[in-house]
């Protein structure tokens, strides 16, 4: 089962999912991973190390993501209004999961 960590030190949302995609997966992965009536994508963006999905949830946005070398996901926010949701997000996100 996918694990969310809130890392309340650097203010980030750590996701260990059960299986980590490949490079060429991870805008596929994510969009699933999003997959909810209140959660927007706004836009996906991929480069060499990295790739990133920007989304909103409650009126704040977000970015998911991936970084291909290290197997890192994690959720970071945009903004001191999006940071105070991040541990409402990492509950909501868990709960999808149920």
């Amino acid at each position: 089962m996918t694990q969310i960590t809130f890392n309340t030190e650097f203010k980030f949302l750590q996701i260990a999912p059960d299986f980590f995609p490949e490079a060429d997966e991870f805008s596929f992965w994510g969009q699933i991973f999003l997959n909810h009536n209140t959660i927007s994508i706004l836009e996906t963006s991929e480069g060499a190390d990295r790739h990133q999905i920007r989304f909103c949830w409650q009126g704040q946005n977000f970015n998911l993501n991936f970084e291909h070398y290290s197997d890192s996901l994690w959720i970071s926010s945009e903004g001191i209004e999006a940071e105070l949701l991040l541990e409402p997000l990492q509950l909501f996100l868990l709960s999808t999961f149920s």
